[in-house]
């Protein structure tokens, strides 16, 4: 054999090594990604940290989804909604609740559209939750089949919230599902989940994507008695509220007159995402915010929207 040929057949082995190198690299990498959600390693958002004896509304800015974080002064969260599981909706969902670091989560998805429940899917994979709550209405859709895959996989309790159904917590703070009525409905955005919040006096409503035909129907039966949505010592006043998440991103279809004079919310936030191609928020919508005095906040104009509650009272800010 002469030096050249030598000398070739060193450099196929030293080809056939680093070939296997990088097989052996790519499979570890792999099998890394397998065991822990590559969105564990993104780096949290800098928040403010809560203060003491305060509860926190995250109201996020993912595009056209939804999704509100209810930060309890106990130290765990609600995650109400989360997104439509887009990419970047997911980094900015995994990055917020790294950046809160509470206790423990609950899930809930208020009906089976991707926008509300898809993002919730990696916030299983990569936090877990001590509970979820199902909507009353399955969807047959694949991100659906993945969700409730990575709700099973977790292992945690599985429930679903109908009217009188309550999350309290030791700090006296609870909420008081008011919608849907009760399981068995057949449309998901009548029957997505509407959730009444109170702390320290502060009363705040979630409304999900209902429509003004569920409003009124509400409106109907609050004109028996105001206390129509009580939970035995967990009280229900929705007249004259101080925060108003308002229905469906701000469409025309929704947050009809007479529910808005109802309610006459001082303050409303809208999730809806830039330039959507539903045109949320309808004018109409805001024409009526503005009648009732309501300040409006919207995700795509104002980004995240961080509402803080804390000694009776409610302040504003953007995170």
């Amino acid at each position: 054999m002469t030096a050249r040929q030598a000398e070739r057949r060193r450099a196929a082995r030293m080809r056939r090594l680093r070939g296997l190198l990088v097989v052996l690299v790519a499979c570890a990498v792999g099998l890394f990604f397998l065991i822990v959600p590559f969105r564990a390693l993104l780096p949290a958002r800098a928040l403010p940290p809560r203060g003491e004896g305060e509860m926190r509304l995250h109201f996020l800015s993912v595009g056209q989804g939804d999704c509100t974080i209810v930060e309890f002064p106990d130290g765990d969260a609600l995650v109400v909604d989360g997104g439509d599981g887009s990419f970047a909706a997911n980094d900015a969902l995994v990055r917020y609740l790294k950046g809160l670091d509470v206790s423990s989560l609950t899930l809930i998805a208020t009906h089976a559209d991707a926008d509300h429940y898809a993002g919730l899917t990696e916030v299983l994979r990569v936090f877990g939750a001590e509970q979820v709550y199902l909507p009353v209405i399955a969807s047959s859709e694949s991100a659906y089949r993945r969700f409730l895959d990575a709700v099973e996989q977790e292992g945690c309790r599985v429930d679903t919230l109908v009217r009188y159904d309550v999350i309290a917590r030791p700090s006296g703070a609870y909420a008081v599902c008011i919608s849907p009525h009760a399981a068995g409905e057949t449309d998901e955005n009548e029957a997505s989940v509407a959730l009444f919040l109170y702390y320290e006096g502060v009363r705040i409503l979630l409304s999900s994507d209902m429509s003004a035909v569920r409003e009124r129907a509400l409106l109907a039966e609050l004109s028996l008695t105001d206390a129509i949505f009580d939970s035995g010592e967990y009280a229900v006043r929705l007249r004259d509220i101080d925060l108003l998440k308002v229905a469906h991103h701000g469409s025309a279809g929704a947050s009809c007159a007479e529910w808005l004079t109802y309610l006459s919310p001082a303050t409303a936030v809208i999730s809806c995402g830039a330039g959507n191609s539903y045109r949320h928020p309808s004018q109409d919508t805001l024409a009526r915010l503005a009648q009732v005095g309501a300040d409006v906040y919207r995700t795509d104009a104002c980004g995240n929207v961080l509402v803080t509650v804390s000694g009776g009272g409610m302040t504003v800010t953007f995170a």
